[in-house]
């Protein structure tokens, strides 16, 4: 654990500034300009912001080596792991205090629009997570979107993150990097020990997870832990790279009796205490269940929405949202000739058609892959139209891997390195070809890929990089959403009206997930009750959503922020329009949003109010 954190005060920013922000008169003191103060302000502030931002890589070392930033004077932080302890979030949330209060002191008068927003984001995102630190229990995201009172379960831990981040993330170029990843390697038994502590000391308080939660995370943990044995899960892998690379195999060697001692051994640990939480678990699938649920849940839906709308509000939004979609179902229901029944029952019917459905088994599975690709290639294609402001993501299409699959999402999306040298990812998960339909798999692709999660991605690895590290869900997923809306408008489903259902069942899904969680975590809904709503209500498929509730579940608040945050941005494009006229613009809107940069909403709101002020000039 990196304990030391760069400190920078407003005289040490502007130290050595003098040149730029000073005429010097013939006979007179050094006497400064405005413009160079204004300047010197400016390069304050980025400086400012730069610090701030390998303060917090400090902690989360992985996401420098996402970003690519792991170079030059900060490649010592590509051997490194976050310090996973009660200890190492403690330091954690200190480096978060005292940049915060950083921030905050910065002076803002006459700071131009760009760097003010910039500071305001991470002021926003600091707060939020410093409340979350404050809380007992729980893995607090900072700048990001997981909301995870459980430290280690189906979806949250490093048994999970660690194998997939060194076998996707991690170079390997030269002995370097190989060096690299022994270190992390090394680091790993210390990592999963430091959750152990964590997840033992929130039993303690009597914060156990639901049963069915943990039965998933013990059988992941038990197939973990095998593939450990037998050097499968970072060994093997590194082995396989070093040879592409034409490198010595040693470390590979030196990897294997790391794997299959101390790592496995740190598993079994784990493994140990969830079979003791087991023992002691119920059925109850809310937050609210657990001591200071409901204090939980509160902080979990602020970060998850970046507002402060009480269950009861985000609730009655989702229901109200479900009912308006359903009513743009129903006609195209009808003209196709699906006439008896709710929407949900006649969608059950439409999913049942084997015409939408993907062959089973790995032929299904090639059949997906190629209907993806086909979609990506159409849908860049019209990103011209959509935007005044292009870029070209380099761009993976992976299966998600098969030992989480089952705790997996449907699927999930994210940008590349800053440098473009690791790719953009779409990972689909194909435990099952019946997750998917012919119907529904074009706006999963939108929504993930272009020009939803890894589109918007490059967009914000333009900008600072604190700016690429802090994410906010409601952008982030409202976003993707919006994405999904843009590909509609651009004719996705022109000449395919059963895809626009699947386009408008998987906004009303996301209506459903407001309910469904606020249900579980405020209302005391059970997990089968959660599971029907989205099955009777919206027709979903249960394979799909039996996974989905259980993600809820660890994850309390994310899935409210998805459609709060799509409608946000759709408001925002209305009331553009209705204040603009005729010199509103279509592709200048869509660049002024994503180019503003993942940001709370109220932030994002601010950006728009620009966006409208300088058009109506």
């Amino acid at each position: 654990m990196i304990k030391n954190s760069i400190s920078l005060t407003r005289r040490q920013t502007l130290a050595g500034l003098g040149a730029t922000t000073a005429l010097t008169l013939s006979g007179c003191a050094a006497i400064p300009r405005p413009e160079g103060i204004a300047q010197a302000q400016t390069i304050g502030a980025e400086r400012l912001l730069e610090v701030v931002a390998y303060n917090l890589l400090h902690h989360e070392p992985s996401r420098a080596t996402t970003l690519g930033v792991d170079t030059g004077r900060y490649a010592y932080l590509r051997g490194k792991l976050e310090d996973q302890s009660p200890e190492g979030q403690q330091a954690y949330a200190s480096t978060l205090r005292e940049d915060l209060a950083r921030v905050r002191a910065f002076p803002k008068d006459g700071l131009d629009s760009t760097n003010r927003t910039n500071l305001e984001v991470v002021e926003s995102a600091y707060e939020l997570a410093l409340d979350g630190f404050a809380l007992p229990y729980g893995d607090t995201p900072v700048g990001s979107w997981r909301t995870a009172p459980y430290v280690v379960i189906q979806n949250v831990g490093s048994y999970i993150g660690a194998p997939r981040f060194m076998q996707s993330d991690t170079p390997m170029r030269d002995g370097d990097d190989a060096d690299a990843y022994i270190e992390r390697m090394q680091q790993l038994p210390f990592a999963f020990d430091g959750e152990l502590a964590r997840i033992k000391a929130a039993r303690a308080m009597g914060v156990v997870p639901p049963d069915f939660l943990l039965d998933k995370a013990i059988n992941q943990m038990e197939q973990s832990i095998a593939s450990a044995g037998k050097g499968e899960l970072f060994a093997e892998p590194l082995r396989a790279r070093l040879r592409e690379a034409g490198m010595p195999e040693s470390h590979a060697n030196l990897a294997s009796r790391l794997e299959t001692g101390p790592i496995a051994e740190a598993l079994t640990r784990q493994l140990e205490e969830l079979r003791v939480e087991r023992g002691v678990a119920t059925s109850e699938p809310g937050i609210s269940a657990r001591p200071r649920g409901d204090e939980f849940y509160a902080w979990a839906l602020r970060s998850s929405t970046t507002t402060r709308m009480t269950p009861d509000e985000i609730h009655q939004q989702g229901l109200e949202e479900l009912e308006a979609l359903h009513s743009r179902m129903d006609p195209i229901l009808r003209e196709i000739g699906y006439t008896d029944g709710t929407v949900g029952e006649r969608m059950q019917a439409l999913g049942s058609d084997p015409r939408y459905m993907f062959a089973e088994g790995d032929a299904g599975r090639e059949e997906i892959f190629e209907f993806i690709w086909d979609r990506i290639n159409w849908i860049k294609s019209q990103m011209p139209r959509a935007f005044n402001t292009l870029v070209d993501p380099n761009l993976e299409v992976t299966r998600i891997p098969i030992a989480e699959e089952a705790g997996a999402p449907g699927a999930y999306g994210g940008a590349g390195s800053k440098d473009g040298t690791i790719p953009g990812r779409f990972w689909i998960n194909l435990r099952s070809t019946d997750l998917h339909r012919k119907y529904d798999l074009a706006d999963l692709t939108y929504h993930e890929a272009i020009p939803g999660h890894v589109w918007e991605g490059e967009y914000s690895n333009r900008l600072p990089l604190i700016r690429s590290i802090l994410a906010f869900n409601p952008f982030s997923e409202g976003w993707a959403l919006y994405g999904e809306q843009l590909a509609d408008e651009l004719g996705a489903y022109d000449d395919f009206k059963v895809g626009r259902l699947g386009y408008l069942q998987s906004l009303a899904f996301r209506a459903c997930r407001m309910v469904v969680d606020t249900g579980l975590h405020a209302k005391g809904w059970s997990r089968e009750r959660a599971v029907n709503f989205f099955v009777e209500r919206n027709g979903s498929k249960p394979i799909e959503v039996r996974g989905e509730v259980d993600r809820y579940c660890s994850w309390p608040g994310q899935a409210t922020g998805y459609k709060l945050g799509h409608s946000r941005i759709v408001d925002l494009r209305s009331r553009a329009e209705a204040e603009l006229g005729a010199a509103y613009d279509f592709k200048a809107f869509n660049d002024a949003v994503v180019m503003g940069g993942n940001a709370p909403l109220n932030v994002l709101e601010a950006n728009v109010e620009r966006y409208i002020a300088s058009a109506s000039q």
